[in-house]
């Protein structure tokens, strides 16, 4: 049986190729944790568009920051999603991405969401090859906290 485990080597290669590099993983700001494990299924809480600890994006789709913007803040969120995995997993556990919610806040009349979502959905599918595809849900919410324009949870499944 061929062997199809993601290796961390891999991971990194792909990202940086893309011109990325993992970020520290961050330190949830509440009573709850970034990974929750339940048999073979794992959570990883909200991530938001923060590297090493800075915050980026904050505002509201369609006003203050544009779609392009948003793609680029939900590939951050990815990132964080892949540290997250990195750091409290290790990728070579992991069978495949399922689900991703994306949340987003915005101005009334913005409807750009599924591209904006694509950077995180890009992000996932070129670094973890076929094991990044996932199904998601895009959910429009008044303020997200921090006044970040979008946020990231999702779930996977463990070997």
């Amino acid at each position: 049986m061929k062997n199809n485990r993601m290796t961390t080597e891999t991971v990194i290669k792909r990202l940086n190729q893309l011109g990325f590099a993992l970020p520290s993983a961050s330190i949830p700001g509440g009573n709850y944790v970034s990974v929750n494990v339940r048999g073979k299924v794992a959570y990883i809480s909200i991530q938001f568009p923060i590297i090493n600890g800075e915050y980026f994006y904050q505002g509201r789709l369609g006003e203050t920051l544009s779609a392009e913007d948003g793609y680029k803040a939900m590939q951050l969120c990815g990132l964080n999603v892949l540290s997250q995995i990195q750091h409290k997993l290790g990728f070579h556990k992991v069978l495949g991405l399922n689900h991703i919610d994306a949340y987003f806040q915005s101005g009334d009349n913005w409807d750009s969401a599924p591209e904006v979502v694509n950077g995180a959905s890009d992000l996932f599918v070129n670094a973890l090859g076929d094991a990044g595809l996932h199904s998601r849900s895009i959910l429009g919410v008044q303020h997200l906290s921090r006044n970040f324009s979008v946020g990231l949870s999702a779930s996977l499944t463990l070997i």
